[in-house]
């Protein structure tokens, strides 16, 4: 008997008397000591299907079907008995554990609490287990991290202190919703093989959901493909891989950004450089905030970007890739030369910065919280031309309307709100606010990290097509390095604020220098 059964599984959530189906008579199951991937894109149901298993959904749901855990049914089955199993012998860990986390409670705190609640530990003997689980999940130095907070912890952490509360019951079944999306490349290579040896030593079925087929491939011994509540494609991860026989499973699989920019012109003007630019942050303690050290976020960069050219930067969290590219924009303060279409704008005024404003634009990671909710598309693309003052002797209806269809937006979607659109096409609607101002110099900081697979392709050539029309000048940040070798001519690499290579993008790739790049390398593969 499987240790996970899910059978004819269908979820509808009714809103205004309508019943919108989710998942569409799903069945499949998770045996003891197994990996199960269950593979789609945003919206195709691997979540609604994961959170069913326990009753998750809350009211407005109608689940159907059945799901058996250990032979016992859950689907109508008593809140006693729900409660007894959630967390206990069915634990989750979630994509963003910020939101998984009290902000005001420390660690030893939150974890405390779950053993006292399934397993009555409590005193002495809970901090001796609370210390083993983090021991066990790779917290170094975990007596010293028991009374930090949530916001104390790198992202990695965090997900570890997850991960570590997951584990804390000992479940049979570990669901884990997306749990590396927003992580470095190698942090995510360590989290994938810390749950690959937590699962094989406490012989746990795990049920992985996730869009990345990398993960999938490294980490699943079998593979559900699910399109639009229904699982279109079952069998064993090698086979999947090797004769996938569904368009939808094909598609997903050749969803890789490839190719290359298109060349830099050989006279290409210089859009910015720096000169030993430096930023760092003081840490100031006492009554009368006396400066004790720096946070050193960005120690001596030189760079320059050309009219046409996308320098790529790489590195993991905190090595300063989004510091570099603000201080560029003059949007913190730095030390060194900063020189923007030939002049130094270092020492230069909020008042005479702000005619170059428009020149120089960013396109963030998050499209849903960097995009208004209280306006439309057609006033967050707009906004910018009112703010500079750009009359062009249109209409801004007219303007917001070519802007959107040069990149891929129906125009007569202008009037909608962010939340009436997904999220590659929020994305767009990003880069059309940047676009319409017409900029030479633009910041794209992960801006593609946070979109499913196929959806990354198709901004990856937007991108590269807006820059070859346009002879824009790219800074690309992520720390995905398949996206960041479609899009780049150069790459640098940074480590804890240092350069530590850059050269031209494909000898990088092909004949890494420094061991740190090769690091980062093996991790994507």
């Amino acid at each position: 008997m499987a240790l996970l059964q899910v059978k004819d599984l269908r979820v509808g959530f009714r809103q205004d008397g309508q019943l919108t189906e989710a998942v569409k008579g799903v069945s499949f199951h998770v045996d003891r000591g197994e990996t199960v991937a269950l593979v789609g894109e945003s919206g195709s149901g691997k979540s609604v299907s994961a959170l069913s298993t326990v009753s998750l959904l809350g009211d407005s749901a109608e689940v159907t079907g059945s799901v058996t855990y250990d032979g016992q049914e859950m689907i109508g089955a008593e809140e006693r008995l729900l409660r007894k199993v959630r967390g206990n012998d069915i634990s989750f860990i979630f994509q963003e554990p910020m939101t998984s986390l009290n902000p005001l409670h420390t660690i030893a705190k939150q974890l405390g609490e779950s053993l006292a609640l399934h397993q009555g530990i409590a005193g002495d003997a809970a901090r001796a287990r609370i210390l083993e689980l983090l021991d066990k999940v790779g917290i170094r130095d975990a007596e010293s991290r028991l009374n930090a907070y949530p916001h104390e912890l790198s992202g990695g952490q965090r997900q570890r202190v997850m991960i570590a509360m997951a584990l804390a019951n000992k479940p049979d079944v570990l669901i884990a919703d997306e749990p590396t999306t927003a992580l470095d490349v190698t942090i995510q290579a360590q989290i994938l093989d810390l749950l690959a040896d937590l699962k094989a030593a406490e012989g746990m079925g795990l049920l992985f959901i996730t869009h990345d087929l990398g993960i999938v491939r490294r980490i699943a011994d079998r593979v559900c493909v699910m399109q639009n509540g229904e699982i279109v494609e079952t069998g064993p991860t090698k086979e999947i891989f090797d004769a996938p026989k569904h368009p939808y499973t094909q598609k997903l699989l050749s969803a890789e950004p490839t190719g290359q920019p298109s060349p830099v012109p050989m006279d290409a003007e210089l859009v910015a450089e720096t000169e030993h630019l430096k930023v760092w942050f003081p840490i100031t303690a006492g009554l009368l905030r006396k400066t004790v050290g720096h946070v050193k976020a960005v120690n001596d960069a030189t760079i320059r970007v050309h009219a046409g050219e996308t320098v790529g930067i790489v590195g993991e969290s905190g090595s300063g890739k989004t510091t570099l590219a603000l201080a560029i924009m003059r949007l913190i303060s730095s030390e060194g030369r900063i020189v923007y279409m030939g002049q130094d704008i270092r020492a230069w005024s909020v008042r005479e910065l702000r005619r170059l404003r428009k020149d120089m634009q960013i396109v963030f990671q998050d499209p849903f919280g960097s995009l208004s909710p209280r306006m439309t598309a057609m006033q967050i693309i707009a906004e910018g031309l009112g703010v500079h003052g750009i009359d062009d002797g249109r209409s801004a209806r007219e303007v917001v309307a070519e802007v959107m269809t040069e990149v891929g937006l129906d125009p007569m979607t202008m009037d909608r709100y962010p939340h009436e659109f997904s999220g590659g096409q929020r994305q767009r609607i990003a880069i059309a606010r940047a676009m319409v101002l017409r900029p030479k110099l633009v910041v794209l900081d992960e801006p593609t990290s946070a979109l499913d697979m196929t959806v990354q392709v198709q901004i990856v050539e937007l991108l590269r097509g807006l820059q070859e029309k346009y002879g824009l000048a790219f800074l690309f940040i992520s720390h995905d390095l398949k996206v960041v070798r479609a899009m780049s001519h150069k790459m640098l690499v940074m480590k804890q604020g240092d350069i530590v290579e850059q050269g031209v993008a494909e000898d990088l790739f092909e004949r890494p220098q420094t061991d740190y790049t090769r690091l980062l390398l093996q991790a994507t593969h």
